[in-house]
Formats: C-alpha cells, sequence, structure tokens
C-alpha cells in the first residue's frame, strides 16, 4: 500500500479492524460448531436424554440427523482443498 493510499484509507482502519475481529470470531464459531469430539459428546446426551425420557423418540431422531449431518460436514471440511 502506497503512501497516498494509506492515508486516503486511513478513516478506514477501524471498520478493517471490526471485519478482521468478525471474521476471526465466524472461525472459531466454525471450528467449534463443527467440531466432532464435541459432536459425539451432543450425541452422547440426545441419547442419554431419550434413556431418561426427556426426549421423544422422534425428538432424539431429529437431533441425532442434525448432528450427524454436522459431523459428515465436518469430515467433508477436513478432507476439502484448503484455499490459496
Amino acid at each position: 500500500m502506497g503512501l497516498i493510499t494509506g492515508l486516503l484509507t486511513l478513516p478506514l482502519a477501524p471498520v478493517r479492524g471490526t471485519v478482521w475481529v468478525a471474521e476471526q470470531v465466524r472461525r472459531e464459531a466454525e471450528r467449534q460448531y463443527y467440531d466432532p469430539a464435541r459432536i459425539r459428546r451432543e450425541l452422547e446426551d440426545v441419547d442419554e436424554l431419550r434413556r431418561s425420557g426427556d426426549l421423544t423418540e422422534e425428538e432424539a431422531e431429529v437431533l441425532e440427523d442434525e448432528l450427524v449431518e454436522r459431523l459428515m460436514e465436518s469430515r467433508r471440511r477436513d478432507t476439502a482443498p484448503k484455499g490459496p
């Protein structure tokens, strides 16, 4: 970035900083959301809630389907080629 460009875009620095922070928060949230160990714990929790009667069979199946889909997406993300 040249001197002139740097001076002209200086007022945008707080916006760029905010965008950077938002991107970091998004990445961490996705990392946690697609963490296989976390998903497995949530599957165990669903199973426990089913056994205790806090969830119906239908509710448990819906939650399990969602968790399995997340686990499959997690694996797709791990095997997908990384960006440049």
